[in-house]
């Protein structure tokens, strides 16, 4: 009894920012319902898990690099370059649509595998190194998209951004109204797709050895060198998972708006608020500390920020002032334990 109290305990006190932000998102999510017209409804929770997707995939993939000790500063531009993809090739019969979904995915895990390859080989910094490659990713983009348009197929865009009951209903997989089915028919797809890819892909890779030595190359490089483990696969690995992440976000943002946008300036937006994202979920910058997971909760805490400017009276040209001061105190209290340390083992005790 007593092992197990310790370990809660150390938990605890490893993981107290992960904890503190699950609270903060559980709270603002709570009194938006509350203060929402049509508050704890499907519809709401539809329209908020749609606009949350993109931003989500965005910070998990800026986890990875992030818990080396490093920052990719083109995930918002693989991002971009993969919904441009997906706005050609994800269109005609089923078969056409599932093999450009594969194309779309394969593109952003090519470029971040482009990324891992400059850094380990060409000894870069990796925030050298994907300042550069996100500039060729928008030229890119912009070669395929020059302006916004596409033709993404119109059931996938609707049965992706609704709930399970329309996706039964669009595909006709089996009766939408039976009664075993009524009880989880209400879930949003796009928050299972999240789920799905974060427990299908992020936790399993968090577990082999490769993704151990993730976390041992941020917490002392040189001790996982001395213990033998492969750094550079890791490495490589990381900014080739962080490529797939940002994809899935580009792709999901094709089936959403059903086009293409080479938009240089969002690429820019998102990539900012991936790293916020990750500091509010509890990864340290320093690296080896933190996970994907809690990148999704602190992506969630900045668009539930944003969903507040709908219902509360505030003038449009103070929203971002408001905006970023909220977000420099959730990055301030996130970074408060790592100031306090003059011993970075300390983090880990």
């Amino acid at each position: 009894m007593a092992d197990i109290r310790s370990a809660l305990a150390t938990n605890m006190r490893q993981n107290v920012a992960f904890y503190i932000a699950i609270a903060m998102l559980a709270s603002l999510y709570l009194v938006y319902n509350l203060m929402h017209p049509r508050g704890f409804s499907a519809a709401v929770l539809i329209q908020n898990s749609n606009e949350s997707v993109a931003i989500i995939f965005l910070a998990m993939a800026q986890t990875v690099p992030v818990l080396l000790g490093g920052l990719d500063l083109s995930v918002g531009a693989i991002m971009t370059l993969a919904n441009c993809v997906a706005s050609v090739v994800v269109n005609g019969s089923p078969g056409q649509i599932v093999l450009g979904m594969i194309i779309t995915l394969a593109t952003g895990t090519a470029f971040g595998f482009m990324n891992g390859l400059i850094v380990v080989y060409g000894r870069l910094q990796p925030i050298i190194a994907t300042l550069a490659t996100g500039a060729i990713a928008i030229g890119l983009a912009l070669f395929i998209r020059p302006v916004p348009g596409g033709n993404v197929d119109g059931d996938i865009s609707w049965a992706l951004t609704n709930d399970l009951y329309e996706f039964v209903a669009t595909y006709g997989l089996f009766d939408a109204d039976a009664a075993w089915f009524k009880p989880i028919a209400w879930i949003p797809v796009p928050l299972l797709i999240v789920v799905v890819i974060a427990f299908g892909v992020w936790l399993p890779f968090k577990r082999t050895v490769t993704g151990r030595t993730i976390y041992a190359v941020g917490s002392a490089e040189g001790a996982a060198f001395m213990s033998g483990l492969p750094l550079n696969r890791a490495k490589i690995a990381a900014f080739t998972l962080a490529g797939f992440f940002a994809a899935c976000g580009g792709l999901y943002l094709a089936i959403q708006t059903s086009s293409g946008n080479a938009d240089i300036t969002q690429a820019g937006a998102y990539t900012l608020n991936s790293i916020a994202a990750v500091v509010v979920g509890g990864t340290s910058l320093l690296g080896g500390v933190g996970g994907a997971i809690g990148s999704m909760v602190g992506a969630l805490i900045l668009r539930v920020i944003s969903f507040y400017f709908r219902i509360v009276s505030i003038d449009p040209l103070l929203q971002p002032l408001i905006e970023g001061l909220v977000l420099l105190a959730a990055v301030s209290l996130g970074a408060f334990r790592t100031l306090q340390v003059k011993n970075r083992l300390n983090l880990f005790r």
